[in-house]
């Protein structure tokens, strides 16, 4: 059975524009739908964060009108509250890639903070893919992906991603409060930027890059996942 890094954000707050901090982190869905799929299947998982900071859960995603009704609410609450690899992440820059057979970073507005930003991430990223290791990214997480850039080259360049859309970023009401919007900078990026309807599960494979657009998307990447491990 294969052996997958969870790269998982850090922080529990967005830095909008005007300053303030939104309470964020990542999106339950996108940790405990893959967690729940890749884990069902057989195979083990490791968490790792910046600094090895235990990862904050957005609040948001567990509301019953969030996640799309009460039971799958709580069935989302429970898949966290029994992964013990979220309560002793380790530090991503100790991680080695050749420990593991595909990576997944799941997103929630966490990574637009902290992720975008990280040089261990942006290594990983870089590493990950030149490596044709399975490589998954979903909704904000590929906010990582700036990270990637050296002289203002990013080895994303040209690839088919898609992401956390302008309108879905508008219809949340979050839009006109945001430093950048996702789907901006990763067209600045260079990447190949496609999307589907909003809210709808939508991916796309390129390679070994396999990205989600929304919350919807990351069991459909984890069935991905599953077929080719």
């Amino acid at each position: 059975m294969a052996k997958l890094l969870f790269v998982m954000t850090g922080t529990p707050y967005w830095t909008l524009k005007d300053g303030t901090r939104y309470a964020t982190g990542y999106w339950a869905e996108e940790f405990a739908a893959p967690y729940r799929a890749l884990t069902e299947a057989g195979h083990s998982i490791v968490v790792a964060t910046p600094n090895g900071v235990v990862p904050t859960v957005d609040m948001m995603s567990l509301r019953p009108e969030m996640a799309g009704g009460a039971q799958v609410a709580l069935d989302l609450e429970a898949i966290i509250r029994s992964a013990e690899v979220l309560r002793r992440p380790i530090d991503l820059a100790n991680v080695r890639l050749e420990d593991y057979d595909a990576v997944y970073f799941p997103g929630g507005h966490g990574p637009m903070e902290d992720l975008c930003v990280n040089a261990d991430a942006g290594r990983l990223l870089t590493a990950a893919l030149a490596s044709g290791k399975p490589l998954a990214v979903v909704c904000h997480a590929p906010a990582s992906m700036l990270a990637t850039r050296i002289h203002g080259i990013s080895p994303f360049v040209g690839y088919r991603v898609t992401a956390f859309t302008n309108e879905e970023e508008h219809a949340v009401g979050l839009g006109p409060r945001a430093r950048w919007l996702l789907e901006d900078e990763l067209v600045n990026l260079g990447v190949d930027f496609t999307k589907g309807e909003m809210w709808q599960p939508y991916t796309v494979i390129d390679r070994n890059l396999f990205t989600g657009q929304n919350p919807a998307s990351a069991a459909v990447l984890a069935e991905q996942l599953i077929k080719i491990l």
